[in-house]
């Protein structure tokens, strides 16, 4: 492969018109990830989790959506504020069994709550006017273990309803 420096940066409105920006008009998906530490135990538990004891989340956070003129469906920044607002603010460095509604704080109820803040913010943000969806998240309690969430299980709902 032959390395090479551009002779010059292609320019807006000279090299490439305002119309080529969109490449496509499928559906696709944008994806992030970010940590957080907390502090939880379990209720009705008889393992070490009954105990006060701590962890660094990382929470996978999947929102699809169509590309827009210039070619983007999600920009990273908004799914990073929504995050930030919606997850961080209210869980990071806290103890969850104070902050999360009256639950077991297991990654299980976790994740649905914050499926429910963040499905709820794209409502209000007006992404689902426009197409946008939340897709899946993946929360990991540690490195190896992890609980998954995804629309269509969501849009399921409950069986005992």
């Amino acid at each position: 492969m032959e390395f090479k420096i551009p002779d010059r940066v292609e320019r807006l409105g000279m090299d490439i018109g305002r119309h080529e920006l969109r490449y496509h008009r499928k559906r696709v998906a944008v994806t992030r990830e970010f940590t957080f530490d907390a502090a939880h135990h379990l209720h009705l538990y008889e393992g070490k989790c009954k105990n006060l004891h701590g962890h660094t989340y990382r929470l996978v956070i999947t929102v699809s959506g169509f590309v827009d003129e210039v070619g983007i469906a999600v920009d990273f920044g908004e799914i990073k504020r929504m995050y930030k607002e919606e997850i961080e603010e209210r869980l990071d460095h806290r103890y969850l069994n104070e902050v999360l509604p009256h639950m077991n704080t297991s990654a299980e109820n976790m994740v649905v709550w914050m499926w429910e803040r963040l499905d709820a913010r794209l409502e209000r943000d007006g992404w689902k006017s426009r197409g946008h969806r939340l897709e899946e998240l993946v929360l990991y309690e540690t490195p190896t273990s992890r609980v998954t969430m995804k629309r269509e299980w969501m849009e399921a709902g409950d069986p005992d309803e």
